[in-house]
């Protein structure tokens, strides 16, 4: 008899599986590290920290404003084309950055840091394609019956690289410099380059659009709106980090709460990844199907609890572990979302969805740093933090009431029916 265990490893055993693993591992470590070089860079250059704000800006207008048209392109292009296409022109930024950084660089001296936020712009826009054509084609390499694992693999995959990817970059530009850093930058998304290509082409299931552009994306849209498992599911995700992610404020916490320097901040910015980590072994060996509905509002209202409970640490250890929990909570909710989004979605929208889960995401991301830093002003450090647990716990409750279907969602039932 297949064990638990055994099966968890299932979903390794198919190559093209393990193939977009590695080079999604690498892919992530290249864009991490360019992210951490890019913005001691320009802080080194110009000791502004609103340049780093414009930064941000630069990269995030882009990946909005090409959003939704990628998930277009995803649901009428090979998938594996997209990711080859789209690795290449992260080499080309890459190639771009360390030419503009070479020691003595007269476009740099010439026209300031303009020409860095030119690139990171380009790159925004690149990483608008990647996320739905990486979406996508997860779904068509491995069965139905491995949605969840693979989901769990794929969510420890990106947290390890996350972590490990703005270490690796910070410390390689301390000890050797820009250059280097961004060679093995370039270098890491060579390495994603070459594994995207030598997975095989699936072909696009169902009939592929011939709408007009304008009209393929509001199809899209409107198959989120009109489908109430996908849009609870992504509504729950977006308010929740919107009122429940503490990372924008939490240098302000590390020294004003808790007394602590750059390196404690640092472990406190890796504890819900530590959690996530854990958290996405365990899932690839016990995916939660049983009662998905109510595991994925249970663990939205624990993620709130966590933040309630860090805000009202005063220990570091005890942050770190409030902090740790959360990320574990958010790592169930991931992988039960993600699972709901590739099992109830045609093959032929795929793209369009995910991109519209995009929108949703980067969306709370961006908005939610900007309101808690808001309420912190407004009301106060822990108040802001205390209320924003708060609204978290009432969207779950709200989201319970109103979506009646998520909450009696079993998953088990969906994953042995055919495409």
């Amino acid at each position: 008899m297949t064990t638990e265990k055994s099966q968890a490893y299932d979903v390794l055993k198919i190559p093209d599986f393990r193939k977009f693993l590695f080079g999604r591992f690498f892919v992530t470590i290249s864009i991490q590290m360019t992210a951490v070089i890019v913005g001691w860079q320009i802080y080194q250059i110009t000791k502004d920290p609103m340049a780093l704000g414009l930064l941000g800006l630069a990269e995030a207008a882009s990946f909005f404003t090409v959003a939704m048209f990628a998930g277009h392109v995803a649901d009428i292009v090979d998938r594996r084309k997209i990711l080859i296409v789209t690795n290449f022109l992260l080499l080309l930024g890459g190639a771009a950055l360390l030419l503009l950084s070479l020691k003595h660089s007269h476009i740099l001296r010439n026209k300031g840091v303009f020409p860095i936020y030119a690139v990171m712009f380009f790159l925004g826009a690149v990483r608008g394609f990647v996320y739905p054509a990486n979406v996508a084609i997860a779904a068509q390499i491995v069965p139905r019956s491995m949605y969840p694992r693979s989901s769990a693999w794929t969510s420890l995959v990106w947290q390890i690289a996350a972590v490990s990817g703005p270490a690796i970059g910070g410390l390689i530009y301390g000890f050797f410099g820009v250059s280097a850093a961004y060679m093995t930058a370039i270098c890491s998304a060579l390495v994603s380059f070459a594994a995207f290509l030598n997975i095989r082409s699936y072909p696009i299931t169902g009939p592929r659009t011939k709408e007009p552009v304008m009209k393929s994306l509001s199809t899209g849209i409107r198959f989120v709106f009109k489908h109430q498992l996908l849009l609870s599911a992504m509504s729950l995700d977006m308010f929740a980090v919107l009122f429940g992610g503490a990372l924008a404020i939490l240098p302000m916490f590390a020294a004003d709460v808790l007394n602590t320097g750059p390196r404690g901040l640092g472990f406190l910015r890796a504890a819900p990844a530590v959690g996530a980590m854990v958290m996405s072994l365990w899932l690839a060996h016990h995916p939660p199907v049983k009662s998905a509905g109510k595991k994925l509002l249970w663990v939205v209202a624990g993620f709130g609890l966590c933040m309630a409970g860090f805000a009202l640490s005063r220990n570091f250890y005890l942050a770190f572990l409030m902090l740790a929990l959360s990320g574990l909570f958010d790592n169930i909710s991931v992988v039960i979302r993600s699972t709901i989004v590739q099992l109830y979605t045609p093959d032929n929208m795929r793209g369009r969805v995910a991109s519209v889960n995009s929108v949703f995401i980067g969306s709370s991301n961006e908005i939610g740093a900007f309101e808690s830093g808001a309420a912190a002003k407004l009301m106060g450090l822990v108040p802001s933090l205390l209320f924003n647990s708060g609204m978290t716990l009432a969207v779950a409750a709200a989201v319970a009431r109103l979506a009646p279907k998520l909450r009696k969602l079993d998953l088990r039932e969906h994953m042995e029916q055919t495409e």
